[in-house]
């Protein structure tokens, strides 16, 4: 895929500065490491989304996918998602079958479902996060968290509620960064994207990130994957 071509298809994505040309984005991640990917968990790892015109129909798991494929040839690929889980349901219902596949990268979207039932407890989801993570950590794969945008202040939530579901999202955030962390892996933090508090990267549901929420996603997700740098194996 050239850019020439790319931007003649998809014009608003090839304009937009908070997205990533997917020529560039395979040249970023050829680096030689993951070369079996799964990704994990509820609606967001499943990519539930709206088009977009002018943009890729693609979530942000199927964007890497595609990255990583292009210079790859023996890549292999796995999603193990639904949505409206929570943490400990994708852990019993996912697990065996993502170890199973023995990936050398992993991400995760965890605790979105969690921070929204009755009676959450932050120990609690950090607890069930642990169990989760710590067997993939455990097999040498770089697993990774995935952030949400800044959902609370997108003006999409009636402004009496928005102030507690930000805090109720800071919250899970930080718990996501402190336990994927504690097994050696990264958080794909999203909270800082200025772009994830414009309601018009969000699809009819109010919820679900449309095609260029994904794209921005995407993004950010290469951004961070280009910084890490993977345990050693022997301090592992």
């Amino acid at each position: 895929m050239t850019s020439t071509t790319f931007a003649q298809r998809y014009p608003a994505e090839a304009a937009d500065r908070d997205c990533l040309d997917p020529d560039l984005a395979q040249a970023v991640l050829d680096n030689g490491r993951w070369h079996r990917l799964v990704i994990l968990g509820d609606s967001v790892a499943a990519g539930v989304r709206d088009p977009l015109e002018g943009y890729r129909d693609l979530s942000a798991g199927e964007r890497l996918s595609e990255a990583l494929a292009a210079t790859r040839p023996e890549f292999r690929q796995r999603t193990l998602a639904q949505p409206f889980l929570r943490t400990a349901e994708i852990r019993e219902k996912f697990l065996p079958d993502a170890l199973a596949f023995e990936p050398d990268l992993v991400l995760v979207s965890a605790g979105g479902n969690d921070a929204f039932s009755r009676g959450f407890d932050s120990g609690r989801f950090a607890a069930e996060l642990d169990t989760l993570l710590r067997p993939l950590a455990s097999t040498g794969a770089t697993v990774a968290t995935i952030g949400l945008y800044d959902w609370a202040h997108s003006g999409l939530l009636p402004a009496e509620t928005a102030t507690q579901t930000a805090l109720r999202l800071n919250e899970v955030d930080a718990v996501q960064r402190r336990v994927v962390e504690g097994v050696g892996g990264i958080h794909l933090r999203a909270q800082q994207i200025e772009a994830g508090r414009d309601p018009a990267i969000y699809s009819a549901d109010r919820i679900h990130a449309n095609a260029r929420g994904q794209a921005i996603a995407f993004a950010n997700v290469v951004r961070h994957l280009s910084a890490y740098r993977a345990v050693p194996d022997w301090l592992r």
